[in-house]
């Protein structure tokens, strides 16, 4: 994975954390504000199923014609679409658990449920999100073999910043930690922004607002998201650029429309 904001990764994957020399945990990252600029790009894979100890390197180039692949053999799928090369069995088999009626596509349904296996119930607000940004060029509302490969990669990038930032392994994140979850991540958010964020996650019980690794995942992608497209007409990297209201809706409703 590349060092910077998901260069040569899946869309929504968070980029490689940063820490400084002598940096400990809840320190902040020397970042630029808000974001930095991208060095040049390595040439390293795309992405990899390396979650839960699995090596993307153990597994041989997939044969497409092969009966666990999206190739045909027993389970009957047709030639296309198909996983990337190397896609770990465990993957491919929670889509296929899914997909009962053998179309090579899962719904959003269907998808929550493959998740379950190795992460949990997302919600499906969540869920949605993934599938924007995990976007099927054939079928917006249902997601493919290499949608969903580049999917279950980037929750494992997800989750191992959640693991290393929930502290008391308690299982959820507070502001504290999902404040410095961010700036790892490159992403230094105005207080203003992060109490925002976090306010959405609130049951007004009067306890304090912690996130789960669901809404983590949400939170994260939606930063992530909006950021990358203000980056697009901040060329400068300054952390500022003027938009026309056009512009600045059609950054805003998709992830709106995503929930």
């Amino acid at each position: 994975m590349s060092s910077y904001y998901g260069h040569n990764t899946a869309p929504s994957a968070p980029p490689e954390p940063h820490p400084q020399p002598g940096s400990h945990p809840g320190s902040q990252p020397g970042v630029g504000y808000p974001y930095q600029q991208p060095p040049v790009q390595s040439q390293q894979p795309a992405y990899g199923y390396n979650n839960y100890g699995h090596n993307q390197n153990q597994n041989q180039t997939q044969n497409p014609n092969s009966s666990i692949g999206f190739g045909g053999g027993q389970y009957g799928y047709p030639p296309t679409p198909s996983f990337p090369p190397g896609t770990h069995p465990e993957v491919i088999r929670s889509f296929q658990m899914v997909d009962l009626d053998r179309s090579g596509f899962i719904d959003a349904k269907e998808l929550q449920q493959a998740l379950i296996s190795a992460y949990q119930k997302f919600s499906i607000r969540t869920i949605r999100l993934l599938m924007f940004q995990f976007r099927n060029p054939l079928d917006p509302f249902r997601t493919g073999p290499k949608e969903f490969a580049d999917l279950w990669s980037c929750l494992g990038q997800w989750r191992a910043i959640f693991e290393r930032f929930d502290r008391d392994r308690s299982g959820k994140i507070d502001a504290a930690e999902l404040r410095d979850a961010l700036y790892s991540l490159g992403y230094a958010v105005p207080p203003s922004v992060l109490q925002l964020l976090i306010s959405k996650y609130d049951d007004q019980s009067g306890r304090r607002v912690e996130l789960s690794f669901d809404s983590f995942v949400e939170c994260g992608m939606i930063v992530k998201g909006l950021t990358e497209k203000f980056k697009e007409k901040d060329t400068r990297y300054t952390g500022s650029a003027t938009l026309s209201y056009e512009t600045f809706m059609t950054m805003v409703i998709p992830f709106l429309a995503a929930e």
